[in-house]
């Protein structure tokens, strides 16, 4: 009896293991502007894509405060609007919804995943044309020069909708009035 008690606890201490306790998501915070080079604010320091971070102890994990610089910005960034969430598509990974609702006025359900996008007609940028990659599409509205554009852009970020400027460039542009998909 007492073999199999030994037995039992050495089982036991064999397969126990011990756990990190680590924060799950990291939220990203604007630093003020008016921290540069001349004023540095107290704790920044410069990340590899040019980014100035701030690193915090807070709680249990480290909170990261980003200020992108605005040379990172895209044009018209001032400009960029977060829009109503479009009606009848699930709240997480609804990009290609939104694209249906903006382009069709319904959320097309086949629509909802971004590479079923593909099966439309290849077509030259344009208002009204959507844009599709791998993961994520977007719908073109306006020509500010170049490969950007201003785009309906459903779940840009933060699960937010929003009217911004956005590069073209490694997308696939398909024209959904084209042809049945």
């Amino acid at each position: 009896m007492i073999r199999i008690a030994l037995l039992a606890i050495a089982l036991c201490c064999a397969f126990v293991t011990t756990a990190e306790a680590r924060p799950r998501h990291v939220r990203a915070v604007l630093v003020d502007p008016g921290c540069n080079v001349i004023f540095p604010c107290e704790g920044v320091v410069s990340s590899p894509r040019g980014e100035r971070v701030v690193k915090a102890m807070g709680g249990f994990g480290v909170a990261r405060k980003i200020y992108r610089p605005r040379a990172m910005a895209p044009t018209l960034q001032k400009e960029a609007t977060i829009v109503a969430h479009p009606s009848g598509c699930p709240a997480r990974a609804f990009c290609g919804c939104g694209a249906a609702v903006r382009v069709f006025g319904a959320p097309v359900r086949k629509l909802w995943l971004a590479a079923a996008w593909f099966s439309f007609p290849r077509a030259a940028p344009a208002s009204g044309m959507v844009a599709v990659r791998r993961h994520h599409v977007f719908v073109l509205e306006q020509h500010l020069g170049g490969s950007k554009w201003q785009v309906y852009d459903a779940n840009s970020g933060g699960h937010a909708t929003r009217l911004h400027a956005r590069s073209i460039a490694g997308y696939a542009i398909v024209d959904p009035r084209g042809g049945a998909s």
